[in-house]
């Protein structure tokens, strides 16, 4: 079984099996659909117009309890072409860190892209995490020293060794039940 993380701009058809959560973007998202889901497929699924669905191959992930519902994020993004493997291993490494500098991340996971659904994309990694309440993705995260000091760099195309290509798709939604779960950190 495959974890999907898809960008609509609709809701999954009620017939679409393996749907962890879904729902509408909150204001603030960006390169986004309007909607999101997750899911579990074997296939890549049935899309409706004007979505697009990446396939995660696990790279990190991290479990925190987290009762209630959450605030699910999700950033795809695309490392430039040429990139040698030991910058992407730092790269993935400082994502993967954040955790450990961010007390509002709750679960999270840092995934490749391993297939794709819809049109052509040209996401190679998706960085998600959960948080208790929109604020704490909207201030600490994004706030965060650390962030801004050693994850930021990456992003900066006028930062000499940046990797990131500079279109992204930064959503987040409520969600009721846990999307990042304690198997999907395994």
């Amino acid at each position: 079984m495959t974890r999907w993380v898809v960008l609509a701009a609709t809701m999954p058809g009620s017939g679409l099996d393996g749907v962890r959560s879904a729902g509408p973007d909150l204001p603030g998202s960006v390169g986004g659909h309007g909607f999101s889901w997750d899911l579990d497929a074997n296939a890549a699924p049935e899309l409706p117009t004007r979505a697009e669905a990446v396939a995660l191959c696990p790279v990190r992930a991290g479990f925190v309890p987290l009762t209630g519902p959450r605030i699910k994020r999700t950033l795809l993004l695309t490392v430039r072409d040429g990139t040698s493997t030991d910058v992407l291993a730092e790269f993935e490494a400082d994502l993967s860190a954040m955790p450990e500098h961010i007390a509002t991340i709750r679960s999270w996971a840092l995934s490749r892209v391993a297939g794709r659904a819809g049109p052509a994309s040209p996401w190679t990694h998706v960085w998600e995490q959960e948080y208790a309440t929109v604020e704490g993705l909207t201030g600490e995260y994004l706030l965060n020293p650390y962030h801004w000091a050693h994850v930021d760099r990456w992003f900066d195309g006028e930062v000499p060794g940046s990797i990131v290509e500079p279109r992204l798709a930064h959503v987040f939604r409520r969600s009721d039940p846990p999307v990042l779960t304690a198997a999907a950190s395994d």
